[in-house]
This record gives structure tokens, sequence and C-alpha cells, in this order.
């Protein structure tokens, strides 16, 4: 079974910085994708940032310049640097990770269960 483990939320002052981190594992197909998403109270979950397997980067427009994504992919973990944290960046954090079966070539997503990310004053 597939698991995906996150770690590094919390309570931060705005301005400050957190980082994240989600290590997958139990599966034997290959992992295509690794992201993270956010859920605000009241609203949808919606893409943070994602990396694939080649290092093609997508960001929101509302964390470009400054939260980083990176991966380790012989670890299968991903990073997530947030700085200059604002108010609104308050949000559960959910980590997601794409695998590939080749012999279908489809992909299949799973979720971690999520970090709570707090930025108050």
């Amino acid at each position: 079974q597939v698991q995906l483990v996150e770690s590094g939320g919390g309570l931060v002052q705005p301005g400050g910085s957190l980082r994240l981190s989600c290590a997958a594992s139990g599966s034997r197909f290959s992992i295509y994708s690794m992201g993270w998403y956010r859920q605000g109270p009241g609203k949808r979950r919606d893409l943070v940032a994602n990396i694939n397997n080649g290092g093609s980067i997508n960001y929101a427009d509302s964390v470009k310049g400054r939260f980083t994504i990176s991966r380790d992919n012989a670890k299968n973990t991903v990073y997530l640097q947030m700085n200059s944290l604002k108010p609104e960046d308050t949000a559960v954090y959910y980590c997601n990770a794409e695998y590939l079966d080749r012999s279908l070539d489809t992909l299949t997503d799973y979720w971690g269960q999520g970090t709570q990310v707090t930025v108050s004053s």
C-alpha cells in the first residue's frame, strides 16, 4: 500500500518560513510526479506546486517567487520551502504523488493525510 508521510507544518508569524517534507513508499510502480496542494477553510483543494521526474515545475501564481519545490528522486521525497509567508497561505497542505503503470500507460494519484500551516501574529 502506498504511504505518503508529511512533516514540517506549524504556526509561524507573517514573513516567516517553513519547510515541508513528504516521503513516499510502498509501491512497485515508479513515480511520475510529486507535488503539494492546499485547502483553506471553505475553499477547494488547489495546486501549490508540482515537479515531474524530468524536473519540470509548475507553481500557482500566488506563490511564485516565495515558494520553492524540490525533489530527491532516489529517496522518493519532495520538499516545499515556503518563505515570506502570508496569512492567506494558512491551509492544510497535502502531499500528492502520481504513480505510472507502464503496462497500461496510466497515472494514479495518491495523497498524504495533510499537515496544518497557520500564518498568524
